[in-house]
């Protein structure tokens, strides 16, 4: 407590009462006090605090009094105070005494000088006195983290190039490319139909990349309002328009800032943010609708499209800069129909992400079935399939599916059933598997004996691939490995 002179002498004498009130209430009801002096040494401590001495390793008072602070009391932040000139009025000390809710007061002489701190131990054993505030804390606290984990999870990719599933020599050049495109910072665009895979392939390339820890942020342009497109790209500042938010919203490119920005459906974006948009590109900065500060970003972009960007800007309908800035590392996806020999692992994968979706049975697919899902076009490709397959989980009694069994999805679905172009893949894989008269090489023979294996196991599985890989004690990957090297499952031949 210090003196002002600038006071009547009654107002002054009221003070001085008042702090030492303040001071004599404090020291009983409170569970213990301390001063320490401005070279933060331990000055006094009342009775309540002494009975904390032995919990804390001191059998005397003058063990513990005229000794620094530091030195006795774990963890103290009465240093801070000095230091600062500030108080600490509610804090939560733990030591070897135990845990306490404690205050720390600068002491000031006449000229505001801090000459100490007065520490006072409000509660001992605040989990039962503040047990409320406590819980309701720890609740917080507990919602607080729950948000976050979930925020981390859907700014999370939720891909790699595994999840990009197939082996035919387009898949191949995909995987090939995208992953150089991972390591790079340009953009990349990735081209295909509808139900490719271009969105997962997003996510893969920012998941090889070395901004994987980073957020992975996507925008469906032809899924947001026109209107509302700059807002979702660029964030609106507090009070930008009638209703919009008092606190103002982040944009995209500021919710990716350090990670990737996936555009998917670029061919759909209106002129009016295109412009707006090479900018950002340009200058690695937005601004807020309703605002004139710049914000800066720092973010990976990869774009997808279905539509013929080239076409659209010769149409005028399409940026001819915008165009040329986004298609640095252009991608082209394979339409379904252009990989044939991925639909037996495709399907074998969709059944599986199916049947852990809806804690059903997994389907089995005869060679027959096979063969009828691959000879189809699949305009809608890989998500088409799906849907099919997941008709196919829904109406069938059995997990077994026959090629009368796809055929009746098919056609209800609109989709006449397409002929299998050639005959079932046993004949295929026995075709050169009689063994010849005379002495062959020994590669020869082996790779006969292991086609007759195949076929066998084949027939005994009913042409299920995966019953037969485990009926030969080998992985599918393997198994499907050898039906393509031996022809099964080429264009030429039959695709199951």
């Amino acid at each position: 407590m210090t003196r002002d002179d600038r006071l009547p002498r009654d107002a002054q004498s009221i003070l001085e009462l008042a702090a030492r009130s303040m001071f004599d209430l404090f020291a009983t009801a409170s569970e213990g006090m301390m001063l320490v002096d401005r070279h933060a040494r331990v000055v006094w401590i009342n009775d309540q605090y002494r009975r904390f001495l032995p919990a804390l390793g001191f059998e005397r008072e003058e063990d513990f009094v005229g000794h620094p602070v530091s030195s006795v009391v774990q963890n103290t932040q009465m240093h801070q105070v000095l230091a600062t000139g500030k108080p600490i009025l509610i804090d939560l000390l733990t030591n070897r005494a135990g845990t306490f809710v404690v205050s720390r007061i600068p002491l000031r002489d006449g000229d505001g000088t801090v000459i100490g701190v007065l520490g006072i131990v409000l509660f001992d054993h605040p989990e039962t006195t503040l047990q409320p505030l406590i819980t309701k804390f720890a609740r917080l606290e507990q919602d607080l983290s729950e948000a976050r984990r979930e925020l981390a999870n859907q700014r999370r990719t939720k891909y790699t190039f595994a999840s990009f599933v197939g082996s035919s020599p387009a898949v191949q050049e995909v995987k090939r490319q995208a992953r150089r495109a991972a390591q790079s910072a340009s953009p990349v665009l990735l081209l295909g139909e509808t139900g490719t895979g271009k969105e997962l392939l997003a996510h893969a390339i920012h998941a090889a990349s070395p901004r994987a820890g980073r957020p992975f942020v996507s925008v469906n342009v032809a899924a947001v309002p026109d209107t509302l497109l700059e807002a979702e790209f660029f964030g609106v500042a507090p009070g930008a328009y009638t209703g919009a938010d008092r606190k103002g919203r982040d944009g995209k490119f500021r919710l990716a800032d350090g990670g990737t920005l996936f555009l998917d459906e670029l061919g759909d974006m209106p002129m009016s943010v295109q412009v707006k948009l090479l900018r950002a590109l340009q200058e690695g900065e937005v601004e807020p609708l309703g605002s004139n500060r710049l914000v800066r970003f720092d973010v990976r972009v990869v774009a997808a499209t279905s539509r013929d960007l080239a076409q659209l800007v010769r149409e005028a309908r399409f940026r001819e800069d915008l165009y040329y800035r986004l298609n640095v590392l252009p991608i082209r996806v394979p339409p379904l129909r252009e990989r044939r020999g991925d639909i037996p692992v495709l399907v074998e994968a969709l059944c599986e992400d199916i049947a852990a979706r809806s804690a059903g049975a997994q389907l089995e697919f005869s060679a027959s079935a096979l063969a009828l899902l691959a000879a189809q076009v699949w305009r809608g490709n890989i998500r088409e399939l799906r849907n099919v397959l997941e008709q196919l989980a829904l109406r069938s009694d059995s997990p077994l599916i026959e090629a009368d069994d796809v055929a009746r999805v098919l056609a209800d679905a609109g989709l006449p059933a397409l002929p299998v172009p050639n005959g079932p893949v046993l004949a295929d894989l026995t075709e050169h598997s009689e063994p010849a008269t005379g002495v062959r090489p020994l590669a020869e023979q082996v790779d006969a004996l292991e086609r007759r294996a195949v076929a066998q196991a084949l027939r005994e599985t009913r042409g299920n691939r995966a019953a037969a890989a485990r009926l030969l004690g080998m992985s599918r990957a393997r198994l499907y490995d050898r039906l393509e090297a031996w022809g099964a499952l080429s264009n030429e031949k039959t695709y199951v």
